[in-house]
């Protein structure tokens, strides 16, 4: 068992600053891949039509095994959980304002993305980029810890495949589910 809450954030957290490694992603176009999804189906989310929301964030922990070594002193690494419990509790209110499709998208494998979205009830999708292909057709900003490269929190709104809005860095992560329906609500 863990020695945390996987489920909250701690205090005390570092607050990722931006460095504008997303500055060009409004207007670029969604790259035509296909990700493997928790629903054992493909999606590529450039032929999607109307808006899209996808909340991209580092690894989900699991309630048996600790973080990696120094996982909290990242800023912006933790809270890959809550948030997605916050994009589960705010789903419906996010259709409503105008969501067609909201996705979690991560590069982890998609069986340990299945064992979250199970385990945390989640009514969406959460997608694998394993092999970091749409990480780096987008040139999205990225980081290593314990021989693994992980994408950092964001989170982008597309209509029709092309990239409206994004929001990074998201800090904090449970917040971020609020944030994006505030946005969506603003754009009606």
């Amino acid at each position: 068992m863990r020695s945390d809450n996987l489920y909250e954030l701690p205090a005390g957290l570092p607050v990722p600053q931006d460095d504008g490694a997303c500055d060009h992603l409004t207007g670029m176009k969604l790259p035509p891949l296909k990700l493997r999804s928790t629903r054992r189906r493909e999606v590529d989310l450039s032929s999607l039509r109307g808006t899209t929301v996808v909340y991209i964030y580092p690894r989900t922990g699991r309630p048996d095994e600790e973080s990696p070594p120094g996982w909290n002193q990242i800023p912006g690494a933790r809270g890959c959980t809550p948030q997605s419990c916050a994009f589960r509790d705010h789903f419906e209110e996010l259709k409503r304002a105008g969501a067609a499709q909201v996705f979690g998208l991560s590069t982890q494998d998609t069986a340990y993305q299945r064992e979250a979205a199970e385990r945390l009830h989640l009514p969406f999708e959460l997608l694998s980029d394993g092999k970091l292909e749409f990480a780096r057709a987008l040139k999205l900003p990225t980081f290593e810890i314990s021989g693994m490269t992980l994408i950092k929190r964001l989170t982008l709104i597309a209509h029709a495949g092309v990239i409206e809005k994004v929001f990074y860095p998201v800090f904090p992560p449970d917040q971020n589910a609020e944030q994006v329906l505030s946005w969506l609500r603003a754009s009606q």
